[in-house]
């Protein structure tokens, strides 16, 4: 294999962060993990399939527009709302922090290390970013409660330019390559506004265009977004140096949070883009790493990473979190948990570069900590999460939520009584008035396409213990589910079929695990617009023993009540003394079990005598 071909570098790079990915996604590991060892084995050390030096300067310049990318779905994925609530320890950790961090870094680098101070301060400047390339899969396998979850996604993404900025910064200052724009604080100063105030700007106006089809015509918003944030972070680069990392995190905040009739397949598109970078810099990166770098180190190397852990990381949070309302236990967990990601190991192949081409000694070495530490972090913290969470208490609750794609009518009426029954309740939907009915009655509610992963982590679907399919697209409804089985675990999942089930319907849902909501198939819109004409009431029924079906009924699709071919009722829910679960096809009534029963009021003395004859009587204490 030509390992000095650039075509083929490219390639092969990129099909191998693929299978690193999928490694990841199987083993449930940050892909960091598998990407590193990756890049390792196949670069010029060991099996030397590939060699990032063939592509020359261009190395650079795919590694600095790949982070862009990263960042900018990055900042579309935060949610300003949860950020407001959490604002405080957020502004300190990107703030204080940092400097903590910076200070506390350069410090063990030069004590344990023996380095200069020039090149200890440049270790500390690097290693102040974590990143949501390892945080978002860590949160994934480890559900933490949702305000420490929130502060952790938010630090990782808003440091991370932040960060940068000062390293570059730092950089020149020690390097003496010194633009027309003052160094030191004058030019950190002016580097985060610029690049503050150019994403605002940008990120609303992409946000307006989007949102008319004579301006960006169908089709064609993904790539006019991803030109865009290209154009923005090179531009912002050209204007003022290193101001387009903060330029694209802020413009893909704003996008991510202004609703537009793309940010459904906006969202999907970048983060399959995203993946794909990760998986291509990350292999290039470690390949461009040489063992016997990392091996030099020595036990001075694994000693400063540990002091990183172990010393720095808790005294950032102890500083940046005194004022905050997070408790104890959840500020230790903060302190443990600070990988480092793809913008560490981006920026100090970088600078390692600029380094050797000022002449400035340990660019190598430099770079070698840097992924000694990314390595040691993702690995030690990703393993241990999960027991340090559970070892502190601050796991997220058991499963004890039910997520509702769909947001309509009907879906309402379940989540009522599922909420009723003590759950939490989360819905789904891309119709902004079905979000603002289901916001109104206080549901959490999630606007964006339910079948993307990141929409789904949104909700923590890891703390569901039933999934609902419940749309009037029986195919959607099924996706849905299966998804959620499959990426989440949830251990029950039901989806709602809009017409009498066929053997194919049936046999597919058997297949994937999951349950056929309601006593048999029923017509979910249908269902809706009789409560939208308020023409339905919510009623209990008693099961008082074993009943059979009256001679008319269909049984081509048994369900509790034995397949009755009516439709004046829809059972929402059954009750078993403190356990109340959505209906499906093929439950077996107790005796003492309660359904919660939607009926059509016309229609109600039928309802009655059809469930009556199924074993269910109407509880006459008025309606549920």
């Amino acid at each position: 294999m030509d390992a000095e071909s650039p075509h083929l570098v490219f390639a092969v790079a990129l099909g191998a962060g693929v299978c690193g990915h999928m490694v990841a996604r199987h083993l449930r590991i940050p892909s960091i993990v598998p990407l590193i060892a990756i890049g390792i084995v196949i670069g010029p050390d060991l099996l030397h399939w590939i060699d990032p030096r063939a592509l020359g300067e261009g190395l650079f310049g795919i590694v600095e527009l790949g982070v862009a990318i990263i960042l900018f779905e990055g900042g579309m994925n935060l949610d300003l709302a949860r950020l407001r609530r959490e604002g405080g320890p957020i502004r300190n950790l990107v703030t204080v922090g940092a400097l903590v961090t910076a200070t506390g870094a350069a410090v063990a680098a030069h004590a344990l290390m023996g380095w200069s101070w020039e090149l200890s301060i440049i270790f500390g400047t690097l290693v102040i970013v974590t990143g949501p390339t390892v945080i978002g899969p860590l949160l994934r396998n480890t559900p933490v409660r949702p305000r420490l979850a929130t502060v952790l996604e938010a630090e990782g993404v808003l440091i991370d330019p932040i960060g940068a900025i000062i390293a570059a910064v730092t950089l020149q200052v020690v390097v003496g390559a010194h633009t027309s724009l003052s160094p030191g604080l004058q030019g950190l100063l002016l580097r985060l506004g610029f690049g503050a105030a150019a994403g605002l700007v940008f990120g609303f106006a992409l946000a307006g265009l989007l949102r008319w089809r004579r301006v960006v015509p169908e089709g064609l918003e993904n790539i006019a977004s991803l030109g865009g944030a290209l154009v923005l972070f090179a531009g912002c680069n050209a204007l003022v140096s290193e101001t387009g990392i903060l330029a694209v995190v802020v413009a893909g905040t704003v996008v991510g949070n202004v609703r537009t009739r793309v940010s459904r397949d906006l969202r999907e598109f970048q983060e399959q883009l995203t993946i794909g970078m990760i998986g291509l810099l990350f292999v290039l990166l470690a390949a461009d790493v040489r063992l016997d770098d990392l091996f030099d180190l020595g036990g001075a190397g694994v000693a400063t990473v540990v002091a990183l852990i172990l010393v720095v990381r808790p005294l950032n949070v102890w500083v940046s979190t005194l004022s905050s309302e997070l408790e104890l236990r959840e500020r230790a967990f903060l302190s443990w948990i600070a990988p480092r990601g793809i913008v560490a190991a981006a920026v100090a192949s970088l600078f390692a570069a600029v380094m050797d081409s000022a002449g400035m000694s340990g660019g190598a070495e430099l770079r070698a900590l840097v992924f000694l530490t990314i390595a040691v972090t993702v690995l030690l913290q990703g393993i241990s999460a999960g027991f340090v969470a559970r070892l502190l208490g601050v796991r997220a609750p058991g499963r004890d939520g039910v997520a509702i794609l769909g947001a309509d009518e009907l879906a309402l009426a379940v989540g009522d009584v599922l909420a009723a029954s003590g759950a939490r309740v989360v819905f789904f939907d891309s119709n902004p008035a079905h979000i603002r009915a289901a916001e109104e009655r206080g549901f959490q509610a999630i606007y964006g396409n339910a079948l993307e992963e990141r929409t789904l982590s949104r909700a923590r679907l890891e703390n569901m213990y039933a999934a609902l399919g419940l749309t009037p697209n029986d195919e959607i409804n099924g996706i849905f589910a299966r998804e959620a089985a499959e990426e989440f675990s949830v251990p029950e999942t039901y989806v709602a079929i809009n017409r009498r089930a066929t053997r194919y319907t049936e046999s597919r849902l058997e297949r994937q695990g999951s349950y056929t909501l309601f006593d048999r198939p029923k017509d979910v819109e249908r269902w809706s617009v009789r409560i939208r004409q308020e023409v339905t009431a919510l009623h209990r029924y008693v099961f008082q023993g074993d009943a059979s079906p009256p001679p008319e009924a269909d049984t081509e699709t048994n369900g509790a009540l034995g397949g009755l071919n009516t439709d004046p009722y829809i059972l929402l829910a059954t009750e078993r003394g403190e356990r109340c679960r959505p209906m499906r096809v093929g439950f077996e009534p107790r005796e003492g079990d309660v359904a919660f029963v939607l009926v059509f009021e016309p229609e109600i003395e039928d309802a009655d005598d059809a469930l009556a004859a199924a074993g269910w009587m109407r509880l006459r204490t008025g309606a549920a």
